[in-house]
C-alpha cells in the first residue's frame, strides 16, 4: 500500500535516515585523520626507504584495482583509512616515516607486523623470531609525537580536538605471533588482559594529547580466514561453526573484543568529553561470511589472489606477489584479496558500517 504521498512507509523511513546520514557528513569535518594500526591500514610505512622485493605485497597484482600499481598497501586497491579520508574531503594519509610528506590533513603510523606489546615482551615468550617488524603501540605513539610540531605548532589541543583518530586493530600480530609459534588459544588468551590494557593506555595518550574522536577496532575472527583455515584446518566437523569458521581462534577474537569493549566503557565514563568508539571489525567481517551475496560477493572464504592451490586458494610457499600467484577476475566478487587481508569491496563495506554505526558504536557520523 502507498501513503498518500506516493512512497511507503518503509521507503520513506529509508529516505529520511539516508537525508540524515548525509546532512551529518555533510555538517561534519575533520581537521585531520591520524591513524594507527598494522598492515590492515599501513599506506607505505614498511616501504618509505624502497620497496623491497622480497616483500610480497610490494609485487603486482597488489595494487591492480584503483592504483594501478603496487602501494605498500596489503590489498588490490584502498584500505579503510583511505575510504574516510575521502569521506571527509581529506588527502590518503601519507605514511609517517616520510621525510617529505604535510602531515596538517592527517598521517598514518600504522606499519605492517606492528604489535600491540613491545619486544621484551615476545622475548620472554621465546617468540622474538615470530615478530619480524618493531612497530608496536609505543612507537607509533613516539613518531606521532615527532611530526605534531609540524603539524599544529604550539596550539595541538584544538587542532587535535578537531581531528579524527583510528587507533587500531591491534593485538591481531600479538595473536599471531603466539599461534605461529605453537601456542594454543587458551595459552595465548591468558595473555588477552595485558594486550588490551595497552591498548587501552595508548587510547589514554592520545586523549590526553589532546584527541577526543577515537575510534578504536577491535580485532578479526580469524577463524574464517583462509591462512587460518588452511594451516589449522581439521576433519573435525566440531571444531567449526555452521558456516565453516574454526571455533576456537573466532573465540580468541570475541573475548579480546569483549574485554576490549569493557576496557572502552570505563573510558568513555572516565573521559566524558571524548568520543570513544568502539568499531566492530569482527562484526562487520562475520556478517559478510554469513551474507556475502548481500555484499556482493560470491565467495567468502576462496582467496583472490593465489596460486590455484589447496581449498581456499592459499598456499604459504606461493603467496600473492610471489612467483605462480595471480589475482582473480573480478576482486569486488571476494571478501579476502590475499587470504590475510580483505579486498578493496571489502573494506569499503566495513567502512560505512563504522561511518553510519552498523558495526561502530557510537557511529562515527553524528549530527
Amino acid at each position: 500500500m502507498r501513503s498518500g504521498h506516493g512512497m511507503a512507509p518503509a521507503a520513506a523511513l529509508v529516505v529520511v535516515v539516508c537525508a540524515s546520514l548525509a546532512a551529518a557528513a555533510a555538517a561534519q569535518s575533520y581537521n585531520a585523520i591520524f591513524n594507527f594500526g598494522d598492515s590492515i591500514t599501513d599506506t607505505g610505512n614498511l616501504c618509505t626507504n624502497g620497496k623491497p622485493s622480497s616483500i610480497t605485497f610490494t609485487q603486482p597484482p597488489y595494487g591492480e584495482t584503483y592504483f594501478g600499481t603496487p602501494t605498500c598497501r596489503c590489498c588490490d586497491g584502498r584500505v579503510i583509512v583511505d575510504f574516510l579520508s575521502s569521506k571527509f574531503g581529506l588527502p590518503f594519509l601519507p605514511p609517517s616515516k616520510s621525510t617529505s610528506a604535510d602531515f596538517k590533513k592527517g598521517a598514518n603510523m600504522a606499519i605492517t607486523g606492528a604489535t600491540a606489546m613491545d619486544a621484551p615482551f615476545f622475548r620472554s615468550l621465546g617468540l622474538s623470531d615470530k615478530i619480524w617488524n618493531n612497530g608496536p603501540i609505543s612507537y607509533q605513539l613516539q613518531w606521532f609525537q615527532q611530526i605534531t610540531s609540524s603539524v599544529c605548532g604550539n596550539d595541538c589541543k584544538s587542532y587535535l580536538a578537531n581531528s579524527l583518530f583510528v587507533f587500531g586493530e591491534f593485538g591481531g600480530n600479538d595473536y599471531n605471533a603466539m599461534l605461529f609459534g605453537n601456542y594454543n588459544t587458551d595459552q595465548a588468551s591468558t595473555y588477552t588482559p595485558q594486550i588490551v590494557s595497552t591498548i587501552a593506555n595508548g587510547v589514554e595518550k592520545l586523549v590526553a594529547m589532546g584527541a577526543t574522536d577515537i575510534v578504536v577496532p577491535g580485532v578479526l575472527p580469524i577463524g574464517c580466514f583462509p591462512i587460518y583455515l588452511t594451516l589449522y584446518g581439521t576433519s573435525n566437523s566440531g571444531d567449526y561453526d555452521g558456516l565453516g569458521c574454526l571455533k576456537k581462534f573466532n573465540d580468541l577474537s570475541t573475548n579480546h573484543n569483549n574485554q576490549l569493549k569493557s576496557q572502552i566503557a570505563s573510558l568513555q565514563s572516565k573521559y566524558a568529553s571524548a568520543r570513544i568508539m568502539y568499531a566492530d571489525f569482527f562484526g562487520g567481517v562475520y556478517d559478510m561470511v554469513k551474507n556475502p551475496g548481500s555484499y556482493g560477493f560470491s565467495t567468502a572464504f576462496q582467496t583472490c589472489c593465489g596460486s590455484g592451490g589447496g581449498k581456499f586458494n592459499y598456499q604459504n610457499s606461493a603467496r600473492c606477489g610471489m612467483s605462480g600467484a595471480y589475482a582473480c577476475s573480478n576482486p569486488a566478487a571476494h571478501l579476502s584479496w590475499d587470504g590475510i587481508h580483505l579486498t578493496e569491496a571489502a573494506y569499503k563495506q566495513i567502512t560505512d558500517g563504522w561511518l553510519n554505526g552498523a558495526h561502530c558504536s557510537p557511529a562515527i557520523l553524528h549530527s
